[in-house]
Formats: structure tokens, C-alpha cells, sequence
């Protein structure tokens, strides 16, 4: 599974419609560029295969006032709304070693009923639990890593993994049964995109521009 489908399918359903320099600057906003493959180049690859697939509809709008090229925004689509909540949820509940798709995850929690997340998220407990158990069929930690040489290390690593994930996971599913945060159908939840025009603090810097300015202005039929 890709983080990068879920961040821009949701970070475009944010905004009702977004063109590709939004979606960039919120993902950038939210610290995604580090966590997560969500880089400028994969950021326009997503939002036009995406949109090849029926997943967004691209619009062609007004060059800017700078004298830029057409810019094009892009609008869910019913079918990737379906496709954007599947990703959501599974990606509650998949235990992954790789921290992006949780972090994605939990950034779009919140598009959910409370009760749905929490139920995923049991899920996601009982997957690790699951998971730590098969690995300690042929490793025990208690016996310490140096059973199975230097290599033993790797098992270490992913058994405290689990534990320490399991334990989070858990304090999460804790906060949520209290209250907190502002849920699908509870009223007006807190939405962290940047308004147009609004400066970054977390922007990836002139590179990652210049590389957006080039995707912008790729061939019509890529587009």
C-alpha cells in the first residue's frame, strides 16, 4: 500500500477542489514531504493518474496573473471517495513496519464516526498482537537478541516495535473514548490545509519549487 493515494485523495477532498501547488503545500504543511514519499514530483503523478483512472476530475482553469500556463484543479469523484474511505480504514488497521501509512491514517481519522475509528483501531491492536505472536513462535525475546547472532538484532527491533505500537495505539483508543477531537457527524472538525496565499513555515524549500514549476508545465497529455 502507498501513503501517497491516501494524502492526495485526501488532502484534494479538503478543499472540495485543489490544484496540484495546494495539495503540495498542505502535504508540506502537515510534514509529509519527510515522513512519507510525498515528494512535489509524486505529488503531480498521483493527482494526473489519479484523475486517468476516474478517481479525480481535472479542470482546466485561467492561467495565473504572473502569466503562468492553465492551471488545473482537481475535484473527487464519488468512486474516489470510495476509494479514498477503503484506504482510510485499512490503513487504521494494517500493521505496517513502515510509519507512513498510519501517520497518512491519522491525519484523515477524523472523516470517520468515532465509533468506526475506535473499532478499526481494535483492529489494528488485535493485527500487531497477531503479528508479534507468530514472530515469537521462533524468537523469544526474553532469551535477548544474541540467540539468533547480530541478526537477532532486526527481531528485536520489530518485536519492541510492535509492543511499543500496541501501547500507543491503545492510548489513542483511550483518548478518543474520552472525547477528543471532533469526528464525521459531530460537527465541524478541525481541517489543517493552508488557506490560498497563506505562507508555509514547513515549505520544502526552492528545489521542490522549481521541480513543481516543471510538472506544471508538462505536455497537455500528461496532464
Amino acid at each position: 500500500m502507498s501513503a501517497i493515494r491516501l494524502l492526495v485523495l485526501g488532502a484534494v477532498r479538503q478543499h472540495g477542489r485543489a490544484h496540484g501547488y495546494q495539495v503540495r503545500n498542505d502535504l508540506e504543511y502537515w510534514g509529509a514531504h519527510e515522513w512519507s514519499n510525498a515528494k512535489p514530483g509524486s505529488i503531480y503523478h498521483a493527482l494526473k493518474q489519479m484523475a486517468k483512472q476516474g478517481l479525480l476530475v481535472a479542470h482546466e482553469v485561467a492561467p495565473s496573473t504572473a502569466g503562468g500556463p492553465p492551471r488545473t484543479e482537481y475535484e473527487i469523484t464519488e468512486q474516489g471517495t470510495e476509494e479514498y474511505l477503503a484506504l482510510l480504514r485499512e490503513s487504521l488497521t494494517a500493521y505496517d513496519q513502515r510509519p507512513d501509512i498510519l501517520t497518512a491514517a491519522l491525519g484523515f481519522m477524523v472523516d470517520l464516526p468515532r465509533e468506526e475509528a475506535m473499532g478499526l483501531l481494535k483492529e489494528r491492536v488485535r493485527r500487531i498482537e497477531e503479528w508479534r505472536t507468530s514472530v515469537t513462535e521462533y524468537y523469544t525475546p526474553e532469551d535477548g537478541p544474541e540467540q539468533l547472532g547480530h541478526i537477532g538484532e532486526i527481531m528485536n527491533y520489530w518485536v519492541y516495535s510492535a509492543d511499543t505500537g500496541a501501547k500507543w495505539t491503545r492510548g489513542l483508543i483511550a483518548r478518543i473514548e474520552g472525547g477528543a477531537y471532533t469526528f464525521a457527524g459531530e460537527g465541524d472538525p478541525f481541517v489543517g490545509v493552508l488557506a490560498e496565499g497563506q505562507e508555509n513555515p514547513f515549505a520544502a524549500g526552492e528545489q521542490a519549487e522549481r521541480t513543481a514549476r516543471t510538472e506544471r508545465r508538462a505536455p497537455e497529455e500528461d496532464r
